[in-house]
Order: C-alpha cells, then sequence, then structure tokens
C-alpha cells in the first residue's frame, strides 16, 4: 500500500510539473524574491516603435544612453536595420530602391513613460546601422554619435548643442570606411589620455558572412581624429589586426592598470584576445590571447565584472547555448576557468546587462534571446523552436555555484540584442532599457519596469494587447 500511495504522489508531482511547463511563461506566477521578501515581476512600456511613431522602422540593434541636450535627463540612442528579410548584402548603389536604416533619439524626461521621439539618420546615410557610440568627439562640451552601418560605413553625427532636438546634425561618412565591408560595433573611448576619444570597431566583411567570408581576415580598427571632426582628411586609421568576422572592439581596462585596453571576439574564430594599451600615449597596442578552459567564446556581446572578489575584472557572454563567466587569472596570459552561468536552451543568448536586481549585494544578470523564425510573422515555429526570451539569473553569492534562472517572458518571436540597467522610475529596485528586434511590427524599445509584490503575481506584463504569441518552456 505505501508503495501504491508514493506511486501516486509521484504521479501527481509529475503532473504538477508538467502542467507548470505547459503554461505561459509570461502568464506562469513569478517565483523570484527580493532581499526583502517581496515577489518580483515585470511589466513592459514602451518608448519607440513604428506604430506609435508612424516611422516604418524594424530589427532594432544597438542602444546607448547619455544626456545628448543637457537638460539633465539622460537620452535612448537606438539604431534599426530596417531589413526584415535580412537580405541586404546584395544591396548595389545602382538601385533605385535606396537601403533602409534609422538612427533614433529618445529624449527623455522626469516621466519615465514621457520620450520625444526623433529620427536622426536613415536611408543611404544609414544602411542597417547596428550599433552606435557616444562621446564629445569634437570637446565642445556636448556628446556627439557614431553608427556602425553592416552594410557600408562608420557614421559621425556631431551634436549641434542647444538644439540637439530640432536642428539636423552634422555628419560625415568616415571615408576610409566608406563601401569596406560591414561594421558590426563601434565604440568611444580616450586611449592615449589627450582628452579627445578615439573610435574602435571591428568590420566582419559582410552583412550575412557565408564560407568564403569566414576564410579570409577583416580588420578591426582604430580612428584617431587629427584635424577637424567633419573633415574627409580630419582621421587616421589604425589597424589593429585582422581576424575571420571580427565582432566586438570594446575599451575596457581589463587589466587594472589606469588605462583603457580593447577587448575583441571573433566569430569564425570564437575566441577572443585583448589590445594591451602600453599607457604612453602611442596607441602601439600589444596583442594578448584570452586563452579560455572549460568554453569558447565569440564575444558578440559581453559584460565586465568582478564576480568572485579577488579584485580582478571577469568576463561574462554567451558560450555556445550558455551564458557563462571566465575568471581572469592572477597572471593574465594563463588560461581563463569558464564557469556556467545558465541556459535558455533552444533559446539562443544574445543580449545581457549585470545588475543587482533582487537587492541582495550581488550581481544578477538580466538577458535575453535570439528567435529564429520569421521577423515579420509568428511563422510555423513550436515551443522546441529557438524563440524571443526574456530572463535573469539570479547570483547565489558564490558565483561559481548554480545560478537561478527565473523566466519572464517567451514569445514566438524577438531578438533582445541590447540592454541598460536603470532604476527609471526611481523607486529604488532596478529597471532594465532595452531593444527588440525580428518582431515587426513590434520592433522598437521598450523598458522593463521592475515590480515588487506581497504575493506572486504573472511574470511579465505586456505593453500591447496584440503581440506575439507568447508560448511555454520548451
Amino acid at each position: 500500500m505505501r508503495q501504491i500511495l508514493s506511486f501516486i504522489a509521484l504521479l501527481g508531482l509529475i503532473q504538477i510539473n508538467t502542467a507548470y511547463s505547459q503554461s505561459l511563461v509570461g502568464d506562469t506566477p513569478t517565483r523570484a524574491t527580493s532581499d526583502d521578501g517581496r515577489y518580483i515581476s515585470w511589466k513592459e512600456h514602451i518608448i519607440d516603435d513604428p506604430t506609435q511613431s508612424g516611422v516604418p522602422f524594424n530589427g532594432s540593434d544597438g542602444l546607448v544612453m547619455a544626456d545628448l541636450d543637457r537638460d539633465g535627463y539622460e537620452d535612448i540612442v537606438s539604431v534599426h536595420e530596417s531589413d526584415s528579410e535580412y537580405d541586404s548584402a546584395e544591396y548595389n548603389p545602382g538601385f533605385v530602391a535606396p537601403p533602409a536604416g534609422h538612427v533614433r533619439i529618445a529624449f527623455g524626461s522626469n516621466d519615465p513613460d514621457s520620450w520625444t521621439n526623433i529620427t536622426l539618420a536613415e536611408g543611404t546615410d544609414a544602411p542597417a546601422p547596428e550599433d552606435a557610440a557616444i562621446a564629445d568627439i569634437n570637446t565642445d562640451g556636448y556628446l556627439d554619435i557614431v553608427v556602425a552601418a553592416e552594410l557600408s560605413h562608420l557614421i559621425y553625427l556631431q551634436n549641434p548643442g542647444r538644439t540637439a532636438r530640432t536642428a539636423e546634425w552634422p555628419r560625415l561618412i568616415l571615408p576610409m570606411t566608406q563601401g569596406r565591408g560591414s561594421y558590426i560595433r563601434v565604440f568611444a573611448a580616450d586611449f592615449d589620455g589627450d582628452g579627445i576619444p578615439e573610435i574602435t570597431a571591428p568590420n566582419k566583411g559582410a552583412q550575412r558572412p557565408g564560407p568564403p567570408d569566414y576564410a579570409r581576415s577583416t580588420p578591426i580598427e582604430l580612428y584617431q581624429l587629427t584635424g577637424e571632426a567633419l573633415a574627409s582628411d580630419g582621421w587616421r586609421q589604425i589597424e589593429l589586426g585582422r581576424y575571420s568576422i571580427p565582432q566586438n572592439a570594446e575599451p575596457v581596462d581589463i587589466d587594472s592598470d589606469g588605462d583603457l585596453d580593447i577587448v575583441i571576439g571573433t566569430r569564425g574564430e570564437a575566441r577572443l584576445a585583448f589590445f594591451e594599451n602600453p599607457g604612453d600615449g602611442s596607441l602601439q597596442f600589444i596583442e594578448h590571447a584570452i586563452g579560455i578552459n572549460g568554453a569558447r567564446m565569440a564575444g558578440f556581446n559581453l559584460e565586465y565584472i568582478d564576480l568572485n572578489g579577488d579584485d580582478r575584472l571577469d568576463i561574462v557572454g554567451a558560450a555556445g547555448r550558455n551564458l557563462s563567466w571566465i575568471e581572469q587569472p592572477a597572471t593574465i596570459d594563463d588560461a581563463w576557468n569558464a564557469f556556467t552561468i545558465g541556459s535558455f536552451f533552444p533559446d539562443s543568448m544574445t543580449g545581457m546587462e549585470v545588475a543587482d536586481i533582487d537587492n541582495d549585494g550581488d550581481m544578477d544578470l538580466m538577458a535575453g534571446s535570439y528567435s529564429r523564425g520569421p521577423r515579420t510573422g509568428d511563422g510555423d515555429v513550436d515551443k522546441d523552436d529557438a524563440l524571443g526570451r526574456l530572463g535573469w539569473f539570479e547570483n547565489p553569492g558564490d558565483a561559481k555555484s548554480d545560478w537561478t534562472r527565473h523566466d519572464i517572458s517567451r514569445r514566438k518571436r524577438g531578438m533582445f540584442d541590447e540592454f541598460i540597467a536603470r532604476d527609471l522610475d526611481n523607486d529604488g529596485d532596478m529597471d532594465f532599457i532595452a531593444t527588440r528586434g525580428n518582431s515587426a511590427p513590434y520592433d522598437g524599445v521598450f523598458w522593463l519596469e521592475q515590480v515588487r509584490t506581497n504575493s506572486p503575481v504573472a511574470a511579465f506584463q505586456a505593453a500591447r494587447s496584440e503581440e506575439s504569441e507568447e508560448m511555454p518552456l520548451p
């Protein structure tokens, strides 16, 4: 009898777990709690999308924030490929139809639900823009913007100052980048200490690299301002190295010596490296491999944080279908040991951001995936396909132990490419600004409000009544 009762109890537990796994992720009562014992859920707010704006953009990718108009509120620069078929590798300037693409600014206010959205650049200025960087390039006290376009070039957009919201921004396509390949990331930082930022960018060679592209090397470059920022001869190009499908060139003081180095990642070689800044103003960087024990990283999106408390920066990134972190060794040229944080399998890992989500004093990770179905309709996909997911990973305190995954939403469509952590509503907990692509007409910029309640509620409140279909876990 005891065995029969045990079997019935086990069957009931299986049924409960099965029902839980089949419930829609966004509708599932949250299990996540904050340090004060309240339950954590998330409410979506739209900042900019094609329906509200009337501008036909989609394919939202990069996202950066800063106070562009100096009114005391941070603004958002977002880039949108506006290329639903992702077939612009065949673009030819002789075609009648120009390439699509939009660079947008959402000017902030004291209300996180009130934004003034404008289009800063589009079309041939920004063909399939993938990323943006913000810095005061011309040192006039106003922050400028540099955009990386997958179909051609880097473009510098100069802030006009107090009329930033209404005036056209003067611009220059850096001539040494025009028509040379596919720029996927861009960053700006002062590497030589002269007070003028330099620009770093990887050129992956083609918007949609095929087998021939993996077999050749394309450059990661640094651009130094040597004259007028809007003058074609005002820039110097420095090649750092050549790789198979390079896709990152990020400024970070990885060796903690007080100057900014450059961490790179390559898709074709599935590896990381860094260029050490000599610190003498020469820009004669020294390349170091980042050898990883236990994983391979291509380094498209990376985060840098000391997770083990040894005062050295570790690196967080996608490693295959896992989200992992690698531990910086005491001697930086030794192997970096890899530790798994978690997985969204069969969904991929795309965007990520570190922040103390539950206010317990350690850093957690918000993450998003990249759906692989159609971009303009839900299509014939099911729960076992790679879909668009939002979720976060709770730090156990010892980062080498098991992290807890908290799923927020899982939809048939969505590419969550970039997250920025901000307490937008000033209520003491961390919110996130993000972009969403692969979801036309639902692409654009949104923010996730962290909501805390005394009892469990649904994990996710969508902003739209009509949406891509919410799905259960696989």
